[in-house]
């Protein structure tokens, strides 16, 4: 199973990640983690492409993020399915403040030894392009995505839930081990 998750940053990408890894078993590609480097350097677009090319390679995996801009369609044509976080945008942007202030509040380490930044960073590379994104999206994806068989449109946390019991059920079913055998993205290496 291969599963791209999109969204807005704040939307819950990483959370779902997270569980769907635990639940399915699979390898959390934190693509951000790929992207972030110390002092929140950030790699060449085509190191970028690179480091997401060799940890998408295979099945098993979800990622928490597509990065459409840069990466193009790379991940959501090799995922199974494509999760679109489309939930609503007061309810994102509240997620996504709120979570900035306990990561900035709580020294939250990041990728790499990054710490959260001081909030105009953030409303100029967060929030603020978090909100865009979230009205893009509607009017974008419904074409990116058209053709993609797999596409998961979740529009509340009901049917994130929803949907991540039908990943656990088919799993079960499935007889996946389920265990520790999932792994996070790798640490960031030079490619």
């Amino acid at each position: 199973m291969r599963i791209a998750i999109t969204g807005p940053g704040g939307s819950g990408k990483t959370t779902l990640a997270t569980e769907l890894a635990r639940v399915a078993g699979l390898r959390h590609v934190e693509i951000d983690a790929l992207n972030h480097g110390p002092n929140w350097t950030t790699a060449e677009p085509e190191v970028l492409r690179a480091r997401v090319d060799a940890a998408t390679v295979g099945d098993g995996w979800v990622t928490d993020s597509t990065y459409h801009s840069i990466l193009g369609s790379l991940v959501p044509d090799r995922a199974d399915l494509v999760v679109w976080l489309d939930l609503p945008v007061p309810l994102v942007m509240w997620r996504l403040v709120r979570r900035s202030y306990v990561r900035r509040r709580d020294r939250v380490e990041l990728w790499h030894g990054n710490l959260e930044p001081g909030w105009w960073a953030q409303w100029r590379g967060l929030i603020w392009p978090s909100f865009r994104a979230a009205l893009r999206n509607r009017r974008t994806f419904p074409a990116r995505y058209a053709d993609h068989p797999g596409l998961r449109r979740l529009r509340s946390d009901a049917e994130v839930a929803a949907f991540v019991q039908s990943i656990q059920a088919t799993e079960s079913m499935s007889g996946s081990s389920k265990g520790s055998d999932f792994q996070k993205t790798p640490p960031l290496t030079e490619t």
